[in-house]
């Protein structure tokens, strides 16, 4: 599953990354993050789907939400019995101790702590 996550991050921190850097014109001396070819490939995209340029970072946006919702799901999914285990434990109270905790370890954990002196 981890590969899976990896395989979907990777192209969305590519393509978000130079989706920022491109809009703002961090180019570096790249001609690949200048704000002219960033205004190219949405046009051209614009040309090809029949849309408005200024809506598909919208809708790619949308998309990266809805693919990390759907991994969310496969992965609750594949770990249903783990997770309702935990929300059984959580349900039950609070975790009994091993052992109990020494009278001066809490007295320690619980006073008030050196005066200092008002300046």
């Amino acid at each position: 599953m981890r590969y899976i996550f990896a395989l979907w991050a990777a192209p969305m921190a590519l393509f978000w990354g130079w989706f920022y850097l491109s809009l703002n014109d961090m180019n570096f001396g790249y001609v690949m993050l200048t704000r002219q070819l960033h205004d190219f490939v949405f046009q051209l995209y614009g040309q090809m789907l029949g849309i408005d340029p200024a809506i598909i970072p919208g809708m790619v946006g949308k998309a990266c939400i809805f693919d990390g919702f759907l991994l969310m799901a496969i992965w609750a999914f594949r770990r249903r019995r783990e997770i309702l285990d935990w929300v059984r434990r959580r349900r039950s109270g609070p975790v009994p101790l091993d052992r109990p905790i020494p009278f001066d370890r809490l007295n320690r954990a619980t006073e008030v702590g050196p005066r200092l002196p008002a300046e």
